[in-house]
């Protein structure tokens, strides 16, 4: 029997490093490149300088690790979180930034799952096994300890002060272009992926033995909610993914709010986001802090508007059809409806949004007290649209039927993501008609709000979680809708025709925390009347000996908003 011997190639440390850098500069890089043609604009001499000083500095972190037991563990490592990221963002355009990072970490299983493709498969067999097993395979040549020392600083001293001279000599330019463009460097695999999940991981360590601070212990309910002789229930929907331009109500030319439009919601056309992720905008949805003063460790710190509700007296409920209330609703009643197995509207630990309905319905015919009821939706989650609707709202075709968004054309991803929106409107509508159904019993409104827009491949970006400084519109105009029973506006003395006459108001998030205190009409320092969105519309309580008084917005107005802000 004749044996054939396959001979391992041999190759030295510094010329694998070299290679290794080429290969990860070049092959895992494509988004990297693909901006920095476009923010560099014409500065081509910039541009390069930049990609040679990486190059070269690349290439000196990878000799300086050359070492023997560890430079192998190193590459493979490397090639394989760069070829992970070159596949998110060169297919779906995404950045990997600490956001990002914080979003996977939250991210379920099932969620998960739609991303972990054939597509994703055949990316990290070409881009990941197929290296690594040729890094492992080779057998790699190295000097000893002092000579391959003074070897590797003999590359590594000329390689720096080359790179230091390129940056120099060029600075202008490239820092006019990372100045403005701070994306660019979060693409750089495999530094920007490193970089983010160091930085989330830090932000993470220092919230260990985080003491949250009270907020808002003063509130109590105002005088008119005290005398409505009915439960006020407020049904806070916090959307998921919708974007406002696929809302006919805001000029759509698809009919994807039939049922609202019916209703004769108030509909706020123009709102923005305070992020692009869940992770970001729903904490700060709920946070006293407006947009420009948030950051996820006061979120974290502060207790947020379930709190103060509570603190009023208000019994609040949280029921949770997403990833969980990254934290706002610890200290409340919170029910996960994903888990739940002997329903059809479930599969696979995600369910349909309608889950909520028969258990708001046996909710409300039970609530004896003013009460907040969230109900946190999966909405129009990507990239899989078509698990987000049932087969009777599957009314824009063809309709994507896969999570490869890459694979279906822009018609049929925009079909898919529609039904998502049509299926949402009938939800709301549903919430609403629930409302009315017990209103002989309870003062009802119903408030809508998006987490975050969608990107369906407009300029090559899809899905969501885009840096906000960069975001396009797609991703940051969010719905925020509307609904009052009669029995709630006659309770709390809203005139809705005032508020039909204010539509076309910018809106945001900020002001998400007050009008929902304004809703209930909570009385509190923290609360800002000029962010409660119906307070201009809402008439003053009269006082017991019949002369005008004062709404708790007008109180509030009159002492301040809150130290907090």
């Amino acid at each position: 029997m004749v044996v054939i011997r396959i001979r391992r190639p041999q190759i030295g440390s510094i010329t694998l490093s070299a290679l290794a850098t080429l290969y990860l500069l070049i092959l895992t890089n494509n988004s990297f490149w693909s901006h920095a043609v476009t923010y560099f604009d014409h500065a081509w001499i910039a541009m390069l300088s930049l990609g040679a000083a990486l190059a070269l500095t690349m290439f000196s972190v990878l000799t300086s690790l050359s070492m023997k037991y560890v430079m192998k563990p190193v590459l493979i490592l490397l090639t394989v979180i760069s070829a992970a990221a070159s596949y998110f963002t060169d297919s779906f355009g995404v950045v990997i930034d600490k956001g990002m990072i914080g979003t996977a970490a939250v991210t379920t299983g099932p969620e998960a799952g739609h991303l972990l493709t054939g597509g994703l498969a055949l990316h990290l067999a070409l881009y990941a096994l197929i290296p690594t097993l040729l890094v492992a395979w080779v057998k790699v040549k190295h000097r000893r300890f002092f000579s391959k020392a003074a070897v590797n600083f003999l590359f590594i001293a000329p390689a720096l002060a080359l790179s230091g001279v390129l940056i120099y000599a060029n600075f202008a330019g490239i820092a006019y272009a990372l100045r403005e463009h701070r994306d660019l460097m979060v693409r750089f695999n495999p530094a920007g992926p490193i970089s983010s999940a160091v930085r989330y991981g830090l932000s993470t360590y220092r919230e260990r033995n985080l003491v949250v601070q009270p907020l808002g212990t003063d509130a109590r309910e105002g005088s008119r909610i005290a005398a409505a002789g009915k439960p006020v229930v407020v049904v806070v929907v916090a959307g998921e993914t919708a974007r406002a331009m696929n809302f006919s109500l805001n000029g759509y030319h698809r009919e994807t709010n039939p049922e609202l439009t019916a209703l004769g919601v108030v509909n706020y056309r123009d709102t923005k986001s305070c992020g692009t992720a869940t992770a970001v905008s729903l904490p700060c949805m709920f946070s006293v802090y407006p947009r420009k003063q948030y950051s996820d460790w006061k979120a974290r710190s502060t207790e947020n508007l379930v709190n103060v509700l509570t603190h009023a007296g208000v019994s609040v409920t949280w029921w949770d059809n997403n990833t969980g209330s990254k934290g706002i609703a610890d200290l409340i009643s919170f029910a996960s409806m994903t888990h739940r197995k002997d329903s059809p509207l479930c599969n696979d630990g995600e369910c349909l949004d309608e889950i909520f309905l028969d258990e708001l319905d046996r909710k409300l015919g039970a609530t004896t007290k003013n009460s907040v009821i969230v109900l946190h939706q999966i909405g129009s989650h990507g990239p899989a649209y078509y698990q987000r609707y049932p087969a009777a709202f599957r009314r824009f075709t063809p309709d994507c039927r896969t999570p490869e968004l890459m694979t279906c054309s822009t018609e049929e991803i925009t079909n898919a993501y529609d039904n998502t929106i049509l299926y949402t409107d009938h939800v709301l509508a549903s919430v609403a008609a629930l409302l009315e159904k017990h209103q002989d019993r309870i003062a009802g409104a119903m408030i809508y709000m998006s987490d975050h827009g969608e990107s369906l491949g407009e300029n090559g970006i899809y899905l969501h979680g885009a840096p906000y400084a960069i975001a396009p519109k797609e991703q940051t105009q969010v719905p925020f809708i509307a609904w009052f029973s009669r029995p709630y506006q006659a309770a709390m003395g809203l005139d809705a025709a005032c508020l039909s006459r204010d539509q076309d108001a910018p809106r945001s998030h900020d002001n998400l925390f007050h009008t929902v205190l304004g809703m209930m009409d909570v009385q509190t320092r923290v609360y800002n009347h000029s962010l409660d969105a119906f307070a201009a519309c809402t008439r003053p309580a009269e006082r017991k000996d019949g002369a005008p008084g004062y709404h708790a917005a007008e109180r509030s107005l009159r002492s301040g908003p809150g130290g907090v802000l």
